[in-house]
């Protein structure tokens, strides 16, 4: 029986993040929709617990080296291979290509390139290194948005195809809530709130928003910012002090499971996207899923995947998303724009079309 590794490291990540979420949906929906006579493995190194992964159906293969080691080989250009007779690689970690089996690699932008001080100088220089590498290798490359592949042409050789394959929302989060859950949730809420979603690094622009609310012209509602650490000690609480906000107008919350996220994405006024750099901009789609409007920076991508059902603001502009939010905040029939049209653009993906084009990746390979 032919099968299809899909390396699940990511989930096994500390602070998994938006490519945590990508790996594991794609995963989920790759099983679901594999052809006749296919199965679907996921493969992680030996560090961490692989039932962590837990995705009905698709089994875990633990590879013999433990995650810095593997990264390390990999980068190199050394086995172990995966297994299987294809290979996926939902991020940039990724195997040599191996003669006769499959390889296709995700990349999920060019922020390596663009914004290289949002990263670590090692993770941007190894992020560009191995993704120059699966751009030589790989029998395709997959990225979400035409922006992510169009400035990808112009930084690097490109031997294999390209192909742009949008994302989707989980349906966890697009199932209406338990009515009771509900209740207990909103109750702990603020009546009505922003909300930002997201890992807390520089590159998602949270300095910048929180020195929005801070202007005399921002609309004066709370600030729910969702999302784990990551790296460059980006702390929300700290911003809202620095630039003299009250206690408890800007909270963080962590650890919030997809049960309680579809509460909060519901009960928002607004969410709010003020990234300097993306390569889709999960949020922005989920949010628009369910009708809540979204505020977002003009990043190509998030232009692309919002397709004017959004309000677009000039990235790092404090000014500007002040205003934005009083708009989207205060004007009853801006905000009903919003929320009727962000369901009908959502329907444009899903994670079972991602999927789909995921295979055809791999069953047309040369």
């Amino acid at each position: 029986m032919p099968e299809l590794v899909v390396i699940a490291e990511q989930l096994l990540a500390a602070v998994p993040g938006g490519t945590g979420r990508y790996t594991r949906e794609l995963l989920t929906a790759l099983a679901a929709t594999a052809p006749r006579g296919w199965e679907v493995t996921a493969a992680t190194s030996r560090s961490g617990d692989p039932a962590r992964i837990g995705v009905d159906g698709v089994g875990t293969r633990v590879l013999p080296l433990p995650r810095r080691a593997l990264v390390a080989a990999w980068e190199r250009g050394l086995p172990p291979w995966p297994g299987g007779d294809s290979a996926h690689a939902p991020t940039p970690l990724a195997p040599p290509r191996r003669r006769g089996r499959g390889l296709v690699v995700t990349v999920h932008d060019t922020v390596p390139w663009t914004h290289p001080h949002t990263l670590t100088p090692r993770g941007a220089a190894w992020h560009r290194r191995v993704i120059a590498r699966a751009a030589r290798e790989a029998d395709a490359l997959v990225v979400p948005t035409e922006a992510v592949a169009a400035d990808l042409a112009n930084r690097i050789p490109l031997r294999a195809p390209v192909r742009v394959v949008g994302e989707g929302v989980s349906p966890a989060l697009l199932a209406e809530p338990d009515p009771d859950h509900a209740r207990t949730v909103a109750a702990a809420l603020p009546p009505r709130f922003l909300l930002v979603l997201g890992t807390l690094e520089p590159r998602k622009g949270h300095a910048h928003l929180v020195e929005a609310l801070a202007r005399p012209d921002a609309p004066p509602l709370p600030l729910l910012v969702v999302g784990e650490p990551g790296w460059g000690d980006v702390d929300p609480a700290r911003l809202a002090a620095e630039h003299g906000l009250p206690p408890g107008r800007v909270r963080v919350l962590r650890s919030v499971g997809d049960a309680e996220l579809a509460v909060l994405l519901r009960q928002a006024t607004a969410l709010v996207v003020p990234s300097l750099a993306e390569g889709f901009g999960l949020p922005v789609l989920e949010a628009m899923a369910v009708g809540t409007p979204v505020v977002h920076s003009d990043a190509p991508a998030l232009v692309e995947v919002a397709g004017g059902a959004g309000l677009t603001v000039r990235r790092a502009d404090p000014r500007a998303l002040a205003r934005a939010l009083r708009i989207v905040v205060e004007d009853p029939d801006q905000r009903a724009r919003l929320a009727e049209a962000g369901p009908r653009r959502a329907e444009r993906y899903g994670w079972h079309r991602a999927a789909e084009e995921v295979w055809r990746a791999h069953l047309e390979r040369s």
